[in-house]
């Protein structure tokens, strides 16, 4: 098991943030699900480094465990999304863990 897998499935089983490099930048993630599409595993989550304009624009975005580089679990916590409901993205997709 990977050790990114391992540290995003803390994050996620913890309730904790994650912080990561992904393409290129240094981004930090509040890690709300864990789901394999077609072979390759990605995880939902709130790009807390993206500023956005309003608190009810906020949504989770869907990132590449592959693509993460250099995860670390932050001693800071974060509560879902209001609108969260765990379930993965679409049908054909396989839940492996959520809060």
């Amino acid at each position: 098991m990977s050790d990114t897998r391992l540290k995003v499935m803390e994050a996620i089983a913890r309730q904790k943030t994650v912080e990561a490099l992904y393409n290129g930048k240094l981004i930090k993630l509040a890690p709300h699900l864990l789901f394999e599409r077609r072979g390759e595993l990605f995880v939902s989550a709130l790009n807390l480094s993206k500023t956005w304009r309003t608190a009810e624009e906020r949504r989770l975005g869907q990132f590449k465990l592959a693509g993460l580089g250099a995860p670390d679990v932050l001693d800071e916590g974060f509560e879902p999304l209001p609108s969260y409901q765990p379930a993965v993205p679409h049908s054909g997709d396989t839940l492996l863990l959520a809060i």
